[in-house]
C-alpha cells in the first residue's frame, strides 16, 4: 500500500530526505504536494529542503530546525500529474503558486518541473515563492524559458547586515539579490513582487526603503498588479522560530500601520484579494471529516517529531499521524481524524491520549 512509493533519498543536516513518487497520494499533507484552498491558486510543493536560517520562519525550516525529523522531494513527473487532475476540476484561469515550507528553488529539477506545468492548459499564472539566496540572472533566464511568470522575493530589508541576522545565514548578500533582481526585471519577462514580513521592533523601519526600491524598479507592472511589494503580517506559530519581538502586533495595528506608510509613500499596501487576480473555483473532494475513523497504514516517520506519514486504506490521501507511542512502519491501524481543513488531514491512533 504505496509502501515503495516514499524511498529515502539523502542525510542532510541529521535529518532524512524522502523521495516521494507514484503512487504516494499527493494531496493530504502540508509539507509537500498540492494544497487546494478553494480558489483559482494551486498551492503546489515540490520540496521542504530549505537552506536559509530565518529567525522568524514560521515553519522551523533550514539547518537549525529542532522539531523536523524529515524532509522531502517530490518527483516532478507525478506532482505534474497531480496538478493536472486537479486543474481539470478547477477550471481556467488558474494561478500555479510554487511554494514550501521550505525554498521551492532547492528542488533539484525545479525547471523540468516548471516545463511540465507550462503544458496544462488550465494554468495561467505560474509563480514561486524565495529567498532568493540561490537566484542568478541565468537562473532566471532558465525559469523564464521554462515558462515561469512571477517571482515572490521574500526580502525583509535591503541592508546587508540585517539581512543576514534576519536570515541566520551569514552567506546570504541582500546587496546581490537585489542586483539580480535588477537585472532579472530588465532582461527578462519576469516579473518581481517583494514580499517582506513584518517584524516588530526588527525590521519596521526597513518597509519604506523596500517600498521606495520596488516603485524604482517597477515591480508588479508587467503582472499588471496594483502594487509590486505584498508585506506580511509576523505571526507566532506552535512549531515556528520566534524572535524576540517586543510585542506582536494585532491586525488593526498592521492595518493602520499599512495605511500610514501608503499615503506617507503614495504607495499601494491595502490589495483586495480579487485585485491579485484571486477568485473562488471549485475544490476537489474530500474523502473524509474530522472525526471519522478510518485505517491508515503507516510509511515512514514523519515531518515533525511525534509525527508519521501514513496513507489511507484506499491510497487516496496522505495523511500525517501524531502519536505518543512508537509506529512501525507498515502498521495498519485504526485512526480518528482531527485536521480536515483544505484537504490537509492529521490523525490520531484511537484511543491515544493527546499528545
Amino acid at each position: 500500500m504505496c509502501l515503495g512509493s516514499v524511498v529515502e533519498y539523502s542525510n542532510i543536516y541529521g535529518r532524512k530526505v524522502y523521495y516521494i513518487n507514484n503512487p504516494l497520494p499527493l494531496v493530504g499533507h502540508i509539507a509537500f504536494g498540492v494544497i487546494d484552498r478553494g480558489s483559482n491558486v494551486i498551492q503546489i510543493r515540490p520540496t521542504s529542503l530549505c537552506f536559509h536560517n530565518c529567525i522568524f520562519c514560521s515553519v522551523d525550516a533550514g539547518p537549525a530546525s529542532k522539531f523536523r525529523r524529515a524532509e522531502y522531494i517530490v518527483n516532478e513527473e507525478w506532482l505534474y500529474r497531480w496538478v493536472k487532475e486537479i486543474s481539470r476540476i478547477k477550471g481556467r484561469g488558474i494561478e500555479a503558486l510554487i511554494d514550501g515550507v521550505g525554498e521551492p528553488l532547492a528542488h533539484p529539477r525545479i525547471i523540468k518541473l516548471i516545463e511540465l506545468l507550462r503544458k496544462v492548459e488550465e494554468i495561467k499564472t505560474i509563480s514561486i515563492e524565495t529567498h532568493g539566496g540561490s537566484l542568478s540572472l541565468k537562473l532566471a533566464e532558465r525559469l523564464e524559458n521554462a515558462g515561469l511568470n512571477r517571482i515572490n522575493l521574500s526580502i525583509d530589508t535591503i541592508e546587508k547586515w540585517k539581512a543576514k541576522v534576519l536570515t541566520g545565514s551569514l552567506w546570504y548578500d541582500v546587496e546581490r539579490v537585489l542586483d539580480v533582481v535588477e537585472k532579472v526585471v530588465k532582461q527578462t519577462s519576469i516579473d518581481v513582487i517583494l514580499t517582506p514580513v513584518l517584524i516588530p521592533g526588527f525590521n519596521e523601519n526597513d518597509i519604506r526603503a523596500i517600498i521606495r526600491w520596488a516603485a524604482h524598479h517597477k515591480l508588479g507592472e508587467k503582472s499588471g498588479l496594483p502594487t509590486g511589494v505584498l508585506i506580511q503580517k509576523y505571526e507566532v506559530h506552535r512549531f515556528g522560530r520566534k524572535p524576540r519581538v517586543a510585542k506582536v502586533w494585532s491586525w488593526k495595528k498592521f492595518y493602520e500601520f499599512l495605511r500610514r506608510v501608503e499615503k506617507e509613500e503614495d504607495y499601494r499596501l491595502v490589495i483586495a484579494p480579487k485585485e491579485l487576480g484571486f477568485r473562488k473555483a471549485p475544490e476537489i473532494e474530500k474523502p473524509f471529516n474530522t472525526g471519522d475513523e478510518i485505517v491508515a497504514c503507516v510509511l515512514k516517520e514523519g515531518w515533525l517529531k511525534g509525527e508519521y506519514l501514513a496513507v489511507d486504506k484506499g491510497c487516496s490521501r496522505t495523511i500525517t499521524i501524531v502519536s505518543n507511542r512508537q509506529l512501525h512502519i507498515g502498521e495498519r491501524l485504526r485512526v480518528k481524524i482531527i485536521r480536515d481543513k483544505d484537504n490537509i488531514f492529521m490523525a490520531r491512533p484511537l484511543q491515544q491520549k493527546k499528545r
